[in-house]
């Protein structure tokens, strides 16, 4: 079984009106062109095709009423809004096509042996021509979306892991807003993992838009449901801005990986050598494995190597490619 937010069904949308506005004349519109709708109240639901309609309807006629979306239940937008959901309805078949492929880029320890991969989502078009998560994700999210495209990569990822060495980690994005209920959500994961004979801990599970978690209870629930199941986590982009160094200790993750921001230009930046230090002092304070991300020279290399940095992935190791490399180490020239 799969949530209405991970399948590619119909969208369910309501509608919310204010309590001084008649819906008649919406009812007898959606009527009048054989949508299907509920009402209860001063909301109405309706499906994706009825809401485009419906839009343009209410555009024309109460373009100053103060009406609001939702799509799911996933929390209500100004009706302004539902302009991107329509312009978004692209990203629709590229899920449900599953044109998606997997990019590694090469994660190493201080040896340059390679520690494992960071699995990275890329999606084709019917041109052949490569869309970038920068591209699909804003507007899976306009489209209600986020969390079958979260699901999706997710799943491509595990199946895309059987091409490492055993002894290499696989390091899968993932965005916490994108789990509801971690028990349910995440069940496909892990029965994937097993039906691959494929060890849960061979796995981290990276949290993406570390910065922006606003319900860390949430995230934890989701962490120690990763934890409970053998899986290990790790968090993403942390730098000196994050929220606080008490909810770092607080989750003890296992990975955290310093963000490219103050990587790059280490080896000749006090201000950036400052938060490096800082930070590997903060992941040894609860034996996390620090990981220093962008890496592109090889004195930045060179001096968070010496620092005491335990893992480093970056253009300097290796871009991001469809197959994983042949060798377990990397030369640098």
């Amino acid at each position: 079984m799969v949530c209405p937010n991970c399948s590619i069904t119909t969208q369910h949308i309501q509608f919310k009106f204010p309590n001084t506005l008649t819906t008649d004349p919406i009812i007898e519109h959606l009527k009048r062109h054989s949508h299907p709708f509920q009402v209860k109240e001063n909301i109405i639901e309706t499906n994706d095709i009825a809401a485009t309609d419906l839009h343009d309807f209410l555009m024309a006629i109460y373009p100053d009423e103060p009406i609001y979306f939702q799509i799911h239940r996933q929390g209500f937008r100004p009706i302004k809004e539902l302009t991107d959901f329509i312009e978004a309805a692209w990203v629709d078949n590229y899920i449900k096509e599953e044109n998606i492929i997997n990019y590694f880029q090469p994660i190493v320890d201080a040896n340059l042996s390679i520690y494992g991969y960071e699995m990275l989502s890329r999606f084709v078009d019917h041109d052949g021509n490569t869309i970038y998560p920068n591209i699909m994700f804003p507007a899976a999210k306009d489209r209600g979306r986020t969390f079958a495209l979260d699901r999706m990569c997710r799943i491509n990822a595990v199946k895309n892991s059987q091409s490492l060495y055993e002894d290499q980690k696989a390091f899968i994005n993932f965005i916490p807003t994108s789990i509801y209920t971690p028990e349910f959500c995440l069940q496909t994961t892990t029965q994937l993992a097993n039906q691959l004979h494929l060890n849960n801990d061979r796995f981290v599970f990276e949290v993406v838009e570390t910065e922006q978690v606003e319900d860390t209870d949430h995230l934890k629930s989701i962490l120690n449901y990763y934890h409970k199941n053998g899986f290990s986590y790790a968090l993403d982009d942390v730098g000196q801005g994050y929220n606080t160094l008490d909810f770092l200790k607080d989750i003890a993750p296992p990975y955290i990986k310093l963000d490219m921001e103050y990587v790059q230009g280490v080896s000749t930046s006090q201000d950036k050598q400052k938060v490096a230090k800082a930070f590997l002092e903060t992941a040894l304070s609860f034996n996390a494995t620090a990981l220093a991300e962008g890496v592109e020279t090889i004195e930045d290399f060179n001096w968070l190597k010496t620092l005491g940095y335990d893992l480093f992935q970056g253009y300097l190791f290796g871009k991001p490619s469809p197959e994983p490399l042949k060798q377990t180490f990397i030369e640098l020239n």
